[in-house]
């Protein structure tokens, strides 16, 4: 994917993550219906715009989700870990009469649109319109990116259209706060100097338990992480 121009997110060591290019950030939340499925996403308002700001990622700033500089005083250990090889060189592909999907479990951010409707996992295998159309949306409501939908003749991505943006989601169906999503391609650079592969959209953790840094694992659920926002 191109990236965004001028637009970045740069992972400091031990640090908050720097965001650079005056880059559009909104707090989001996850909709669920009557039975706790996770349906939509919800725009629930827009943060001011800043040219450059930090951005916390131990979990501890009382300025969330701007960091206060809480990091040092906890001691934040924010190694990275997360590799820098492309997506689909470590996706598992999941093989289905319509459509194919892509399938990275070390990136799930726990947002659950996949579960609706029978599950991805499931749909992807049958033969009629309607469960590729359900694998499509699923796949494309995922923050992370974890499932993508592959065409099946060419295998090329099916990628929802994402302006470049930052969103701070909120999972009220689980009691938590989640990741920062980061989207429409913005470069995000490591604490040495490494680009990770441009994606449309990739959820990065800000609860400062994930074993996948710079990315969320969905730890924030198990740690019971909330900003408050």
């Amino acid at each position: 994917m191109k990236p965004a121009e001028g637009m970045r997110v740069k992972v400091t060591k031990n640090g908050p993550y720097i965001v650079s290019g005056t880059v559009p950030m909104t707090i989001e939340t996850i909709v669920v219906d009557a039975d706790g499925e996770s349906q939509e996403w919800r725009v629930d308002s827009q943060r001011p715009d800043r040219e450059k700001c930090g951005l916390c990622r131990c979990g501890k700033s009382d300025s969330k989700p701007l960091c206060d500089g809480s990091h040092i005083d906890a001691a934040f250990d924010g190694t990275e870990t997360a590799g820098f090889g492309p997506y689909l060189e470590r996706a598992e592909v999941l093989l289905g009469p319509r459509v194919d999907v892509a399938d990275r479990k070390d990136l799930c951010a726990e947002a659950r649109f996949c579960h609706r409707d029978g599950a991805v996992w499931h749909r992807v295998g049958e033969d009629s319109h309607e469960a590729a159309e359900t694998v499509l949306s699923e796949c494309g409501l995922c923050p992370s990116g974890r499932y993508t939908a592959l065409d099946k003749a060419t295998g090329r991505p099916h990628e929802p259209a994402l302006a470049p943006s930052i969103a701070f989601v909120q999972d009220p169906e689980s009691g938590v706060s989640g990741p920062i999503w980061v989207r429409g391609g913005i470069t995000v650079e490591s604490a040495d100097g490494q680009e990770y592969e441009v994606r449309n959209r990739v959820t990065l953790c800000r609860c400062g338990q994930s074993g996948n840094k710079p990315f969320c694992d969905g730890s924030h659920i198990g740690c019971g992480f909330h900003d408050h926002l």
